[in-house]
């Protein structure tokens, strides 16, 4: 696991993905096939999420990924995450209460897009 997801905001980030990618897979009973609990299809995207977190350009000032103007999830990946938080997300007020809170305040976060924060800081001519 990268460092910058041992720490803050990413670390919150990754749990959360970790917890629903959780609940889903056992919600759909699919066949457990590694040590985690997940079947094979659920790590291999959770191992996908965990690399796209790793390279965000925000970095530890990461939006949630609803609220981001980068799309970094190629098509397929980004719809199975799309039926992972609308099946996880409202078990998730129950079973972990603390990450939901949390990941709804997240998503009350505004960001810029890189390349904007990134012209702003230039310095003018």
């Amino acid at each position: 696991m990268d460092p910058r997801l041992e720490s803050g905001h990413l670390r919150r980030e990754w749990r959360t993905m970790q917890v629903m990618v959780g609940i889903y897979c056992r919600g759909h009973e699919h066949p457990q096939a590694t040590g985690a609990g997940l079947c094979a299809d659920c790590q291999g995207f959770l191992d996908y999420a965990e690399r796209r977190l790793e390279k965000c350009p925000y970095g530890p000032e990461k939006p949630t990924c609803a609220k981001c103007p980068i799309h970094c999830y190629k098509p397929q990946p980004r719809e199975l995450a799309r039926n992972i938080m609308r099946y996880a997300g409202p078990r998730m007020v129950l079973r972990h209460p603390w990450l939901t809170l949390t990941h709804f305040m997240d998503k009350a976060r505004r960001v810029e897009h890189p390349m904007v924060t990134r012209r702003n800081q230039r310095p003018p001519f």
